[in-house]
């Protein structure tokens, strides 16, 4: 698959990753008929693989189009193998050579990818080390593609259409399917959250984080919004919702997960209304400057891409209108994840509620202020708040943590008008 977090790559980058001397394709890319044989090319390779590598091969998976039934493909086997850690390359990559993998990719800044060429079948051996970002990544886009046939459809129209054009290396190719790739990654993701929905709900109604620290911080923020209408974006249980609903608002929330949507209208249905919606898409069914208040409580952070969403939230609020929302706090990511460089838009991966993992992206606070500068939106409040006083008593280790270390980062920011046309 393509690189997630990083821009497409450059020539340079491509004759930095390869060994030798990158091929050059300057052509079209040649699409295969999906083949019930791919799956024993598969199993044969990671019968030998395994042979040769013993228990050092901790994950040998078959992944990409070829793995997926009905899918076209280029006819060569994508596989995954997880060793210890693949910066050791005296730990395999002696042992694979010698029986005919070629070396063909290092790329130890990103993730410690190396990739390898089969001595016979046509192949690309990815190889990462047990901690790497990509494994969820691989599993859920061919899941996803798998159990749903609509995102296979889509996938192979974009795939045929690209394949169409032609390319100086394959790589770029790959990098043109970046986008749909993440749209249907980013969906898999948002359904994971129906598995767990009830207990994100439940954690989110008393978490001293969720209930006194972010949620009073958003309502402080919207200010007055009786008689408003106001957009929740990631209404997740309906908890915020419910909150500026009881302060006049009329509220629709919105979510990406069917499960949390089904959770808030069984709670606070009476009081609010609740969608399903993917803010990274078009909002087709909010009229141009309907909304006088947008919300977005701990949301954007889980996008690695803030323009569709940002122009979605300019074209449907008022001039003049609100947009306030959360994001973990830049400093409190770079500092907690213990990473180098503060400067990089990077994805991160934690568990929330415990159990559960989740991942979002930091980025620097310059980042942020310009994405949100370049949509047409002015920063009117920049907030680091303190929590309530009510978990003084309740929940102290808390409430000290919350008063000496930020958490999270608030902006208020309002809809600049539209230039005036001459």
């Amino acid at each position: 698959m393509p690189k997630p977090d990083r821009d497409d790559y450059t020539e340079e980058d491509i004759n930095n990753a390869w060994v030798g001397q990158p091929p050059v394709l300057n052509s079209t890319v040649t699409l295969a008929e999906y083949d019930p044989e791919w799956p024993a090319l598969f199993e044969r390779e990671a019968k030998r693989i395994r042979g040769i590598l013993g228990e050092r091969a901790l994950v040998l998976e078959h992944v990409g189009s070829t793995s997926v039934p009905g899918l076209c493909a280029k006819p060569i086997i994508d596989i995954m193998l997880i060793v210890a850690d693949s910066d050791d390359e005296d730990a395999y990559v002696p042992q694979l050579e010698a029986a005919g993998y070629q070396l063909v990719i290092r790329e130890p800044e990103w993730e410690k990818h190396r990739s390898f060429k089969g001595p016979d079948t046509d192949i690309n051996l990815h190889v990462y080390s047990s901690d790497n970002g990509q494994t969820e990544r691989y599993r859920l886009f061919r899941e996803r593609l798998i159990a749903h046939e609509d995102e296979r459809k889509l996938y192979e129209v974009k795939k045929r259409e690209l394949a169409s054009r032609t390319w100086k290396y394959i790589q770029h190719y790959a990098d043109a399917k970046t986008e749909v790739i993440d749209e249907i990654v980013e969906r898999a993701r948002a359904a994971q959250y129906d598995g767990f929905a009830r207990l994100y709900a439940a954690h989110a109604e008393t978490s001293s984080t969720n209930a006194h620290y972010d949620r009073p911080a958003i309502v402080e923020l919207a200010g007055d919004v009786a008689g408003k209408r106001v957009l929740d974006v990631g209404s997740a249980a309906g908890h915020l919702s419910a909150l500026l609903a009881a302060k006049g608002a009329d509220v629709l929330g919105v979510d990406a997960s069917a499960g949390m949507v089904a959770i808030a209208r069984e709670k606070f249905g009476d009081v609010a209304k609740f969608e399903t919606a993917d803010v990274s898409q078009p909002m087709s069914f909010l009229d141009d400057g309907s909304i006088d208040v947008i919300t977005a409580s701990l949301v954007l952070h889980y996008l690695k891409e803030w323009a569709p969403a940002l122009a979605e939230f300019r074209r449907v609020l008022k001039p003049g209108g609100l947009l306030v929302f959360s994001v973990h706090h830049p400093g409190e990511d770079w500092r907690w994840f213990g990473k180098q460089n503060y400067f990089q838009l990077e994805l991160l991966e934690d568990e929330f509620p415990a159990g559960q993992k989740v991942r979002f992206y930091r980025r620097p606070l310059s980042w942020t202020f310009g994405a949100v500068r370049d949509a047409g939106f002015a920063v009117d409040r920049l907030v680091e708040p303190m929590p309530d006083e009510a978990i003084a008593e309740s929940d102290p280790r808390w409430y000290a943590k919350l008063r000496t270390q930020p958490r999270f980062l608030y902006f208020r920011t309002v809809r600049e008008p539209s230039p005036a046309r001459n």
